[in-house]
């Protein structure tokens, strides 16, 4: 119980801590975009203004196909900026011909690499966009439109450079933080091991305890018995004191099913035999109250675990079975294999007035109907070992109740 505490603890603070730094570097590489980006089309602003102002100053409004777009190069506020920025631009007439281009200031684009990337977003109809390593916007300028490709291939580098950065931080914080969970999540669970320990002593200690007297009442009870004859007093005092041996007893396995070695004794065994061997008690108390007992346990079904603590389970949800279904009830008992998985069910009709809280009914001393419980004998402890035999065991436990009218345990191993 304790080790998985500790990892329960461990996987929570993980979740948390990776939630954080996964947020933390999607923040920081979303801004860095948007301000890379930002930066970008400010120089794509300058750079089409001063293309739209060449444009317009031209006499025809159509520039000669030969000739450049400009006759000059762009002289950027920025004078560092005229040696760093590598552009091209080039411009479509109004049936989208490419009527001129310029690559003067770029060296690795020749004119038909230039306008065969034009093509390529003309067609997209995308006004703004990154393609290859080029940040392009697109505009309209009267019956023509200009589209200027700026080379970001230095702030592709920088953007990539830092998304990597941002992994190698996030990995590395995050084997930080597992190896210091795992070093100060022993010292946070020794009080809560104290108090488990604590209680466990409690519960064996107190449980030896009151055998002791269960014993001498019982035995006090068959001298009365045997003196005065039984009556409705005797008869009570002998119902309570066999229940509370039980409780006793049931306490007892909860604790021990809660150390850290419960099933010292694992093996190989059958399942279905297991089965048949507690079944015969079981059919004649379901006879005896005129319910009928269905069987269906597939041959050769085994599994590896505690044969004792198995049949055990069995018992509590068999008797669960019988105790709670109705009148002339029907209770079956199912057993096989599914996907190399065991899958135990106990069915058994019943006449619920409400749908219990199927969830709660594995809690410890849980009762949904007190009345019904006292009738019958309940403790609300039976199904709280049922779920810690099918837990220790590596299983699962659940039980399905949709209507009221049936009620289905199933334990998958």
């Amino acid at each position: 119980m304790i080790k998985k505490m500790r990892w329960r603890l461990t996987i929570v603070a993980m979740a948390a801590f990776l939630a954080i730094i996964v947020l933390v570097a999607f923040l920081v590489n979303v801004v860095n975009y948007y301000n890379v980006t930002s930066r970008v089309d400010d120089t794509i602003s300058f750079i089409m203004a001063t293309e739209k102002r060449d444009l317009r100053s031209s006499d025809s409004g159509n520039l000669d196909t030969n000739k450049p777009l400009r006759d000059s190069l762009v002289e950027f506020p920025d004078v560092e900026s005229n040696y760093m920025n590598r552009f091209f631009t080039v411009c479509f007439d109004k049936e989208g011909n490419i009527e001129s281009s310029s690559t003067d200031s770029v060296a690795s684009i020749s004119e038909t690499d230039a306008r065969e990337y034009a093509l390529k977003v003309y067609k997209n109809d995308s006004d703004s966009g990154y393609i290859d390593e080029y940040r392009y916007r697109m505009q309209k300028v009267d019956d023509s439109t200009i589209i200027v490709f700026l080379n970001v291939s230095r702030e592709q580098q920088y953007m990539k450079s830092l998304r990597n950065l941002s992994l190698v931080v996030a990995m590395g914080s995050l084997t930080l933080v597992f190896i210091l969970i795992m070093i100060f999540s022993k010292s946070v669970v020794i009080p809560i091991e104290k108090n488990i320990n604590m209680q466990k002593r409690f519960i064996t200690d107190a449980s030896h305890e009151l055998k002791t007297p269960l014993t001498s009442i019982s035995t006090s009870l068959d001298v009365i018995t045997m003196v005065h004859g039984e009556d409705e007093w005797t008869e009570n005092i002998k119902n309570q004191t066999n229940r509370m041996s039980k409780l006793v007893s049931e306490l007892v396995t909860l604790s021990k099913l809660d150390e850290e070695l419960p099933l010292p004794n694992k093996e190989k065994f059958s399942l279905s035999s297991a089965a048949w061997e507690i079944i015969g008690i079981y059919e004649q108390q379901a006879k005896g109250k005129n319910k009928k007992l269905t069987l269906d346990i597939a041959e050769d079904v085994s599994m590896v675990g505690e044969k004792a603590s198995i049949q055990q389970m069995l018992s509590v949800l068999i008797d669960n079975a019988i105790r709670y279904s109705d009148d002339n009830g029907e209770i079956k008992l199912s057993i096989y294999k599914k996907r190399k998985k065991v899958v135990i069910e106990v069915f058994n009709t019943c006449q619920l007035e409400k749908v219990p809280d199927v969830k709660r009914l594995f809690d410890r001393f849980y009762r949904p109907d007190d009345s019904r419980n006292i009738k019958t004998g309940g403790n609300g402890i039976g199904l709280a070992i049922a779920k810690a035999v099918a837990e220790t065991h590596g299983g699962t436990i659940e039980a399905l109740c949709p209507d009221g009218k049936t009620m289905t345990m199933k334990v998958v191993i």
